[in-house]
């Protein structure tokens, strides 16, 4: 049985990340050019939108801390962004009732990915619902977008090839995503220690990864 310690590595950058530009090239392929446009802006502002409310908190200490919420967790939002579009382009040639079944099979691993990231104490449940909500919004606003699109050649090649980088990622090792955002929210914020989940105040322990 998978360990939520492998599951959650399905959220990382190094997976959804790849997984985002087989959705690029896919549509790209079939001249879907509007909506491989609109899906880079969707997926990056949700992506700057996560990035943003990690440096306000490690940087400044804003967060919500009734909540226990020090930003959107990027895991939750990468993958229910890019699983649910994933699953339905690949089932695009099918029926519509076969697409949505794929969305919604995308969508059930990406709620298992949101939760794997409560369990191994990686996020609060606000962080983590914070990510599932944005990257909803991101999926539902691109299937809605990509209803009327009628379905394109893609070589099956191409497809297993997209599948398989996504699969094969998960194997890499994680990038320090997490330490470049501290840096960057210190030189932002001029503080010489980052802002942390305890105490709610600058330490010089080292910062948790969330």
């Amino acid at each position: 049985m998978i360990s939520w310690l492998k599951l959650t590595s399905f959220g990382g950058i190094v997976v959804t990340a790849p997984a985002a530009a087989a959705i690029t090239a896919w549509l790209m392929m079939g001249r879907a050019w509007r909506l491989a446009g609109w899906w880079c802006v969707l997926f990056i502002g949700g992506m700057a939108l996560v990035v943003a409310t990690k440096i306000a908190f490690i940087g400044w200490g804003l967060g919500i801390q009734a909540l226990d919420f020090t930003g959107i967790s990027g895991h939750a939002m990468r993958a229910t962004a890019v699983y649910p579009v994933l699953f339905y382009l690949v089932m695009l040639r099918s029926t519509p009732l076969m697409r949505m079944l794929g969305a919604t099979v995308g969508l059930g691993i990406s709620i298992a990915i949101d939760v794997s990231r409560v369990v191994i104490h990686a996020h609060s449940i606000s962080e983590a619902v914070a990510g599932f909500v944005l990257g909803g919004l991101i999926s539902i606003v691109f299937l809605r977008s990509a209803a009327s699109l009628k379905a394109f050649r893609v070589s099956r090649w191409a497809l297993v090839a997209g599948l398989l980088a996504v699969i094969a990622s998960s194997y890499l090792k994680p990038v320090p995503t997490e330490r470049w955002i501290e840096e960057v929210a210190l030189a932002v914020s001029g503080h010489d220690q980052p802002f942390t989940r305890i105490g709610w105040k600058p330490r010089s322990a080292n910062f948790q990864s969330y």
